[in-house]
Parts: structure tokens; sequence; C-alpha cells
């Protein structure tokens, strides 16, 4: 199977490219500058060199595939309801181009938004600013095969530049490890080769589901996390208001304790990798 991977050389994409080429899989990436499409060629992945505003590079190469698994996101907050847009446009590129045949498109999202304190199984639907399961059920309507992956806040491991290394970076400039309130809310996590499984799997498997989470940890509570940073970093944990942590507050207060017991029954994927605490113990997280 010949496999288009938009983000590939991302977080997350990376370690799909890494896990289909390692079941054997043929793989072409999107990379948007020399030196990732560089990288993404030593891993023995065909390179499309373009960007996701390239939509009828992104069409071709979804119609030479067999398969298009989505994970590209500008992840720059400042204009975030712009990069939302860009994503939707992109995941309807893609899907008009598999529409009208049985290749399947599996798009990406988050957790942020489902009900509130609940441990929510994947036929909840989060009422996300992303575009993406918006975009992935109007494909569906017109019989495009599409699935949608939902990642944890926090796909972690050595490397990381996510929530958690912001998380970091704000205890240190701050001088406390905060959390709101109580520190109750919980966030899921997944290792990221973990996560990646989930794909390959899901493609195995047919994409038979509208939705799969891929989640190891169902519920950390972010005051344990926070405790875990601080001792890590050797500063107090402390409650602190919105303020202390800026445009992140939304995210330091969600609630995202999800279950991923239908997906892992479903594609057989049990999850292998450390868990998040066990993967916030390690001193590389902490490299400056």
């Amino acid at each position: 199977m010949h496999v288009f991977v938009t983000g590939a050389t991302g977080w997350v994409g990376s370690a799909v490219v890494q896990d289909l080429i390692g079941a054997g899989y043929q793989v072409t990436g999107l990379a948007r500058s020399e030196d990732k499409a560089a990288r993404l060629a030593a891993t023995g992945a065909k390179v499309l060199r373009a960007t996701l505003d390239d939509i009828e590079a992104l069409q071709t190469a979804a119609l030479a595939s067999d398969a298009v698994i989505h994970t590209a996101f500008n992840h720059d907050f400042s204009r975030f309801a712009e990069n939302a847009e860009q994503d939707r446009r992109v995941i309807e590129a893609l899907g008009s181009a598999l529409q009208g045949s049985a290749r399947p498109l599996l798009v990406t999202s988050g957790l942020l938004g489902l009900t509130r304190g609940a441990v929510e199984l994947e036929v909840a639907s989060p009422a996300s600013a992303r575009k993406s399961e918006v975009a992935a059920r109007t494909l569906t309507e017109r019989g495009v095969r599409v699935a949608t992956v939902r990642l944890a806040p926090s796909v972690h491991g050595l490397g990381d530049y996510g929530f958690i290394p912001l998380l970091i970076r704000l205890a240190r400039e701050k001088g406390v490890s905060a959390y709101l309130g109580e520190g109750r809310n919980c966030w899921a996590g997944v290792h990221r080769l973990d996560a990646a499984k989930v794909y390959r799997l899901a493609l195995e498997q047919g994409v038979t589901q509208s939705v799969y989470h891929a989640v190891a940890d169902e519920a950390v509570p972010f005051k344990t996390i926070a405790e875990a940073l601080g001792r890590r970093l050797g500063l107090p944990t402390e409650s602190r208001e919105r303020e202390h942590f800026g445009w992140f507050a939304h995210m330091a207060a969600a609630d995202m304790a999800v279950s991923s017991r239908h997906t892992q029954a479903l594609l057989g994927w049990t999850p292998s990798g450390p868990d998040l605490l066990t993967d916030l113990d390690q001193p590389g997280y902490y490299l400056d």
C-alpha cells in the first residue's frame, strides 16, 4: 500500500512515517522546506516538496496513493482561526481527490471541548475550534471513506515540543509549576510511537469507524502533571489564577479525560510506550 502523509516531518507525522515504513508500506510525505525534505528522504520515503496551500499538488499526491493520512496543522496559536480554516480546505481537497473510490482518508484532531469531567468514549463529539471533524463528517456524507484520529493533548516522548515543554518554559519563567484552582481537571496522554500505530492499524482494519482515540493514559490530573514538573525543576507547585497562564489558560483548565477502550478493542491496539508521568521523570525533558 502506498500512503500519502501530510505533516510527515512533524512530531506525530514523522512517527507515522516511521511506523508505516517499518511495516512495509510505501510512503510519500509532504515537506515544506529543503532541510525537512532531506530528512524525510533519509527515512526511505518519497518526498512531495510543497505546502498546505499547494492544493493542486496535494490532490495529485492523494490521487496517486492508496490512502491518505493528514497530520499537518499550523500550530501558530496567534492565528488559530486562519489555521483551522486552512485545515478545513486541505481536508476538503484531499477528500475530493478520493471521492468515488474506496481509498481511505484519516484526519487528525484533538480532545478539547468534550463534556467536562466525563471520561468520554469515541462516540462523543467535542466542541473544538478546529474544523477537522466537521470537514470529515461533510466528506462522509459525500461517500468518502474518512475517519478522525483524536490525539491526546500530551503526545509525549523525548524531543517533545508541544504543550508539556510549554509548561516547563512557563514554570522556569515564573518560578513556580502551576495549576488552576484545585488542579483536578485531567489530561489524557499517549506516547508518540503508540499514537502513530493507531493510524496504521485503522488503515489495516479498513477505516470502519468515524473516530479513533489515540489515548493511553485516560486521566492524569493537571495538578499531578504540575507536581512532576516542579519536582524535576526544583520549583514549588502552587495554584495560580488564569492570568498566570496567559493564552494557554483555556488548555490548562480543560478536562480532557478520555477513554480509548473501543479503539483498542477494535484495532487490537495495546499502547506499550512509557506513560506520561514516567516520561516526565526523564532528565531529557528538561534540557535547555
